[in-house]
């Protein structure tokens, strides 16, 4: 026996010594949001907090998010292809019905069918077909489109929906989830993946925050209000905000150029908020000089004929006091 436990330890003594490992960096402080109450500390972060989510939910969320990120489809050697992700980042159903019509609308545009991607579990029907947009479900998405696209030609078409606040987009999830995604993360999510060519489209109050951070000699990007307004129309029950109807339900319906649809857009939100007597929105625009070398041969396949608007407009929720 004992010469079987000299066995043992000697062959213990032979293997090769693990590498060690130096621990992550935990210098940063543990960021407010961990309590969902008070202050939130470290915006640029991009802090996240997903709480009391069942495990089901969580499954099933998976599966669809897998999903939906199998089947996008590579790149076309020779053509430049649009990749469009579009995202509701809040619970309200007005954010999810937004997001999914927009990826339709969007995807006709730049011919994106196979390369589309939409995050909006939550469109008020309780469907549920869709993976859920939050921060995490949008990173995985950049950074899948980021593997299948040709970054030298090939765009990133994103369209964000949610409520805003002067550090960021919210993400808000009912009870669940809760997180800011702020102008210095998202800049530093696409310069990590390499993506250059970019159709921004982001809509949310002072959503011009976003411009200083992200804007481009290769991003047309494009907000629903200057960094210090809010935009209008995001009560729960509308089937748009005024940014995405103009420009989203309306102009980007029409086979014309991406500026002209943005100034068509503007307009339309510039006379239903004066209509309604509300402070305007101040929508900005941001598009780099060398926009063209990918844009024209994108358009030049758009569809030469026009959708027409679907839903509710925004501007009925002004009627009737």
């Amino acid at each position: 026996m004992r010469s079987l436990f000299a066995l043992l330890a000697a062959s213990l003594l032979a293997l090769p010594a693990t590498a060690q490992v130096a621990p992550a960096d935990k210098s940063a402080k543990w960021p407010g949001i961990v309590t969902g109450y008070g202050p939130v500390e470290g915006f640029p972060a991009g802090p996240e907090l997903q709480r009391g989510r069942t495990a089901k939910w969580m499954l099933e969320d998976s599966r669809r998010m897998s999903k939906a990120l199998a089947a996008l489809a590579p790149q076309r050697k020779g053509v430049v292809d649009a990749y469009v992700i579009s995202v509701g980042l809040d619970s309200d159903p007005v954010f999810g019905r937004e997001a999914r019509e927009a990826g339709k609308v969007l995807a006709r545009r730049y011919d994106a069918a196979g390369r589309t991607l939409v995050l909006a579990g939550s469109d008020g029907s309780g469907a549920s077909n869709l993976p859920n947009g939050s921060l995490t479900s949008l990173t995985l998405g950049l950074a899948r489109v980021a593997e299948l696209m040709d970054k030298n030609q090939d765009v990133l078409v994103l369209y964000t929906t949610s409520h805003g606040a002067k550090v960021g987009i919210a993400y808000h999830d009912g009870n669940n989830g809760y997180g800011i995604l702020a102008p210095e993360r998202l800049a530093a999510l696409l310069d990590e993946l390499g993506i250059k060519n970019r159709v921004l489209i982001l809509s949310a109050c002072y959503s011009g925050i976003f411009v200083p951070a992200l804007q481009s000699d290769t991003t047309a990007l494009f907000t629903a209000a200057s960094s210090d307004r809010p935009s209008f129309g995001c009560r729960a029950e509308n089937d748009w905000t005024f940014f995405g109807d103009a420009m989203i339900n309306r102009a980007l319906r029409k086979p014309l150029p991406l500026d002209n649809a943005s100034a068509e857009a503007r307009a339309l939100i510039d006379e239903w908020e004066g209509g309604a007597s509300l402070p305007p929105s101040n929508p900005q625009v941001s598009i780099g000089g060398k926009v063209s070398t990918w844009l024209t041969p994108l358009e030049a396949r758009m569809p030469k004929l026009a959708t027409q608007p679907v839903g509710a407009p925004a501007t009925d929720a002004l009627k009737g006091g």
